[in-house]
């Protein structure tokens, strides 16, 4: 294996693996689920167990990535004892990444779409009901050539950022990008905080209502804030960890969790502040529902709220040009874990592996693509190819391999507690507390379990 490259600095190490975590569910799914299940108090539920289960996961992944220097695809091998068998987790990790490219390419080429057509100012402003959007939508999806174009674009353009190496392609754009991102995001979070119904949507969420939460009902609330603060941050099948590899042990670990984590949470929080608002004034409240509401979401309800505003083409544009960034950084991200993996088995070069990266991800993307069309009445489990692309490594993978990383980091069997407690540690900042033993290695599990089991039926 050719020398392992290392970030230039922190900052690059957190703002990438921030644009890893932050991505377009963030963005649409968060305040759905949000105004579905009751406002404020879903959120300080959210943050609650923000901090219970994603900061944990994250720190084991990125314990397993520095101290092992290799991505999932064989850092469980440099670990684990002799004899054992946790090296089989990187099947699930290789296989993880490659699904879940193989539908977001697909999504992340609709904010291409969708920019260029605020942008250029098309037929499109003139729709003003979600139904006619969702018609629009449903016609440009359909559209194969179109699709494959910017799918090919999306896969093209971000494997050309890796093959650049990680310090002249990956740390360098994603910077960039990052910072616009949030340059943006709070651009348009001021502009939505002075709309007419500002003041409403902001009561709705961010002042605790305990109406709001009985009406959602209390259970179903903290079961869904359980399981949103779990996804959010793409924990469980390594492209976290890849970027544990790529740092020095100068800092502990559960700082830089901990910065990742409040970069994801306020991309989130930022959106809700963009969205309710804009809702409360151009769409008389919040109507959607967080149980079948897909990315559909930003290409009717949101696009016919942009539609209504005064400004709303420039609104509209700057917002899918945020919403580019979101997805970008996100697919860099798992692509240049996949840039590890070849790198780990093969002695190619950083642009010998792309070339091949993208023919291959064009086919594998057909599927989730075609299923939006010329495949759209082929259903398995009764889902659509990228549905079920989608719902395997959401409902399945992430936990799964969560769990794998949980228990791998805190049993005797795997890796053990004294070398992962000794590992996240070293370095000056936030330490993990020993009393967290019990919790990790316990509670935690069991949780994630429930979660998986939750997810899946």
């Amino acid at each position: 294996m050719k020398q392992r490259e290392k970030f230039s600095s922190r900052l690059g190490f957190i703002l990438i693996s921030a644009g890893c975590a932050i991505g377009l569910g963030n963005v649409y799914r968060f305040p759905i689920i949000t105004g579905a299940y009751g406002g404020a108090f879903f959120v300080l539920i959210y943050l609650a167990f923000l901090l219970l289960l994603g900061l944990p996961v994250m720190c084991c992944e990125l314990a397993v990535g520095r101290a092992s220097q290799r991505s999932i695809a064989s850092s469980f091998e440099v670990l684990e004892k002799p004899g054992q068998k946790w090296h089989l987790m990187k099947y699930v990790g290789v296989a993880g990444n490659y699904l879940l490219m193989m539908f977001y390419t697909c999504i992340a080429g609709w904010m291409l779409i969708y920019f260029f057509k605020y942008l250029t100012g098309s037929s499109i402003l003139s729709l003003t009901t979600p139904e006619e959007l969702g018609a629009h939508f449903g016609a440009t999806v359909g559209n194969l050539p179109l699709q494959l174009l910017s799918t090919f674009a999306t896969i093209l353009f971000c494997f050309l950022i890796c093959s650049l190496g990680l310090q002249k392609g990956v740390e360098r754009i994603t910077k960039w990008m990052m910072v616009a991102l949030f340059i943006l995001i709070i651009t348009l979070a001021v502009y939505s905080c002075t709309l007419p119904g500002a003041a409403e949507g902001l009561k709705f969420y961010l002042v605790p209502s305990i109406d709001n939460i009985k009406n959602a009902g209390v259970i179903t609330t903290i079961t869904a804030a359980m399981g949103q603060s779990f996804f959010t941050l793409s924990v469980g099948i390594g492209s976290i960890a890849i970027f544990g590899s790529y740092i020095g042990k100068n800092r502990a670990l559960p700082g830089e969790a901990c910065t990742i984590v409040a970069l994801d949470t306020s991309i989130a929080l930022l959106s809700g502040l963009i969205i309710f608002p804009a809702c409360f004034t151009y769409a008389g409240g919040v109507h959607a529902d967080a149980a079948t509401v897909g990315a559909s979401f930003l290409f009717t309800t949101l696009s016919s709220i942009f539609n209504a505003m005064p400004a709303g083409r420039i609104i509209g544009a700057l917002f899918f040009l945020f919403m580019i960034f979101a997805a970008f950084s996100t697919v860099i991200a798992v692509f240049e874990n996949i840039m590890s993996f070849w790198l780990e088995m093969t002695n190619l070069s950083r642009r010998a592996i792309a070339l091949i990266n993208v023919a291959l991800m064009l086919v594998l993307a057909l599927p989730a693509v075609f299923s939006l069309n010329i495949w759209e009445e082929v259903l398995i489990f009764g889902k659509g190819f990228l549905d079920l692309e989608d719902f395997t490594v959401s409902n399945i993978l992430l936990p799964l391999g969560s769990l794998m990383y949980v228990l791998f980091c805190t049993s005797r069997y795997g890796w053990g507690w004294e070398k992962f407690y000794a590992e996240v540690n070293t370095g000056s900042g936030i330490k993990l507390p020993k009393w967290l033993r019990f919790y990790m290695s316990y509670i935690l599990p069991v949780i994630i379990i429930i979660v998986l089991i939750m997810s899946v039926f």
